[in-house]
């Protein structure tokens, strides 16, 4: 602001404020009959990551993966293209929706995409996109689990299971035929 006040949109009582938006994610039923700002927004509690260390054969939540800031990815320079991290770590990067029924809650959406780190030059693959759009699908309760290898399946299968045994009892078929879990 012109401290002199010799600023003509001043003047002329003409001043544009500068506005921001920002992203916010709402918690809660953003339909809660309200009927404002918000409604039909996704709301990202129901879902978690779950991440699969092929080598080490473990699964585990963590949910900074939400931001692509899990413990494996700190400090690691993501590439677009795999060839380019030849000596790529390969994990699993699983979402989990879960959803409630009336037999009780069950994991709804499941959905898997790869990605690799060199821990060692810091840098690593993943595809953003397929990312984002596979949150996506797990959140529209989508099982997509098929592409995994064999020894990711039964990390995971074995992972879910043993997080809630209910749980996986309420789950679909699909869930564990993907799983070869049957």
């Amino acid at each position: 602001m012109d401290v002199n006040n010799n600023n003509k949109n001043n003047e002329q009582g003409t001043e544009k404020k500068k506005t921001t938006q920002s992203f916010t994610i709402l918690s809660g039923d953003s339909t809660s009959g309200h009927g404002g700002f918000g409604v039909g927004t996704l709301s990202l509690d129901n879902i978690s990551p779950v991440i699969i260390d092929v080598q080490e054969g473990t699964a585990v939540v963590d949910m900074g993966a939400m931001h692509a800031r899990s413990a494996i990815e700190k400090r690691i320079k993501f590439l677009p293209n795999k060839e380019e991290v030849p000596n790529g770590r390969p994990f699993w990067m699983v979402w989990v929706a879960i959803e409630r029924s009336p037999k009780g809650p069950y994991y709804a959406g499941v959905t898997a995409c790869e990605f690799t780190v060199d821990e060692e030059i810091r840098r690593g693959y993943k595809n953003l996109a397929e990312h984002v759009n596979k949150m996506d699908k797990s959140l529209k309760r989508k099982i997509m689990v098929d592409f995994m290898d064999d020894k990711s399946k039964n990390i995971l299968a074995e992972f879910l299971k043993g997080f809630n045994e209910q749980m996986w009892e309420n789950s679909t078929d699909e869930l564990k035929q993907g799983l070869n879990a049957v």
